[in-house]
């Protein structure tokens, strides 16, 4: 019996032998790989249909976004009442997101119902129609957000800081006007979803409590789609970043309150600096404990919150930080995170913090190995980004070894304020 008067042993996280439960993997019949993480203990299921159909590959800009989007809309045999219906009367609750370079449809039930739901998913990808009354509301609801959005200096940050570093016509740096939705037509969507969803490349990953003839349910319903038959379009886009580092928006004359978004290119993931960047990112912004939270909110009180992270882009990504901080305190803000890479280039970190913030990351990773979702998450994106369970294990020791002097290499090599773009909207 467990006695509680005897306090545990306390074990730091860098101790820990962390492991990645493998996944099993097998391909349909029309080759559609399939990646499953049977590791529940609950009767609920999760599929995630991903599709090469970002908007990396539209030709006009929102296309991708407002195919997915309309995906449960109708099909040639269901309006979009009765696909809705279908899945709330079975518990199931079907998503879908469009990203720039992958398209998902996510669906999340009960696993008794697999046999009612799937069916449904399979019409969607290959019998959806968009009807034009279904479009003509989906464009009022969306420029009736963009509006309400457009009077947020958050937003208008978020927007511009990726055009400054992509261009505006590469898909990372592109956003949404009013015009756009009124150039929309249903042609355009039915063509866009007919080459990248019903003759698209597919990947199918599976987690929860897997039934045993959930692989022949797949290859029933989805093995046999004209699916993986044609190449993926090779598109390249140059990057147009902008010449002008330092920008001011006054998007609302009388307001009180800063977006500051600072931001420099970075290499993606295959990089050999990028994992262990990820750590000096945790030290600089990274979590609540980071250098930039503790002088720029704790000390100086400027701003509630203020985060740096990497995007997880698969192409060229950036690193980021973000903030919104009182109008008067903006400059005095920038200033701070200026003086915190200048302190990372020119002292070492010491043992304590660093300590602090392996451990932290760690636990982090331990956190993500908890449960079937997160598992499946985790070797989604390392699918997605062409990488395989040594990533996960190069992470890993990367954390646990590097010092606080390859760190503050790293900080002279990235850290350099005139290598940032400055973006503050009022």
């Amino acid at each position: 019996m467990l006695d509680r008067n005897i306090q545990p042993s306390i074990v730091d996280a860098v101790s820990f032998d962390l492991k990645l439960r493998k996944c099993e993997q097998y391909q349909l019949d029309n080759q559609v790989p399939v990646y499953s993480m049977n590791a529940g203990t609950q009767d609920v299921l999760m599929i995630e249909w991903v599709f090469k159909a970002g908007n990396w590959f539209e030709q006009k800009n929102i296309v991708a976004g407002t195919t997915n989007f309309l995906l449960k809309n109708g099909t040639s045999n269901k309006p979009a009442f009765q696909i809705n219906d279908h899945f709330e009367f079975h518990g199931a609750y079907l998503n879908r997101a469009c990203y720039n370079e992958t398209a998902t449809i996510t669906l999340h039930c009960l696993a008794k119902h697999i046999n009612e739901l799937l069916p449904v998913v399979a019409e969607l990808i290959t019998e959806s129609i968009f009807p034009e009354e279904e479009l003509a509301t989906y464009k009022q609801n969306q420029k009736q957000k963009l509006s309400v959005s457009l009077k947020k200096c958050d937003f208008i940050a978020n927007r511009l800081i990726d055009e400054y570093i992509y261009g505006f016509h590469h898909p990372y740096g592109k956003y949404t006007s009013t015009l756009d939705y009124d150039q929309l037509n249903k042609e355009e969507l039915i063509a866009y979803f007919n080459r990248f969803y019903a003759e698209g490349h597919c990947t199918i990953f599976t987690a929860g409590k897997i039934p045993s003839d959930l692989q022949q349910q797949l290859n029933t319903y989805f093995g046999g789609l004209p699916l993986q038959q044609r190449p993926i379009p090779n598109i390249q886009y140059n990057l147009q970043p902008a010449i002008e580092k330092k920008q001011q928006i006054i998007n609302d004359e009388n307001g009180v309150q800063g977006a500051i978004r600072i931001a420099r290119p970075f290499p993606n993931k295959h990089h050999p600096d990028y994992q262990k960047t990820q750590i000096l990112n945790s030290v600089f912004g990274g979590f609540f404990g980071s250098r930039l939270m503790s002088n720029i909110r704790e000390d100086k009180g400027y701003t509630y919150g203020i985060h740096s992270y990497i995007q997880n882009h698969v192409g060229e990504t950036a690193w980021m930080i973000s903030t919104e901080a009182g109008r008067d305190v903006c400059e005095a803000t920038i200033t701070e995170v200026y003086k915190e890479m200048e302190i990372l280039q020119n002292e070492l970190i010491d043992e304590e913090e660093l300590s602090l913030v392996k451990n932290y990351m760690l636990g982090t990773v331990l956190g993500d190995l908890d449960g079937p979702f997160q598992l499946i998450a985790r070797w989604k994106n390392y699918v997605l980004n062409n990488l395989d369970e040594n990533y996960f294990y190069n992470s890993v020791q990367t954390i646990k070894s590097t010092t606080a002097e390859e760190l503050q290499e790293l900080a002279k090599k990235y850290l350099n304020p005139s290598d940032f773009y400055e973006l503050t909207v009022i």
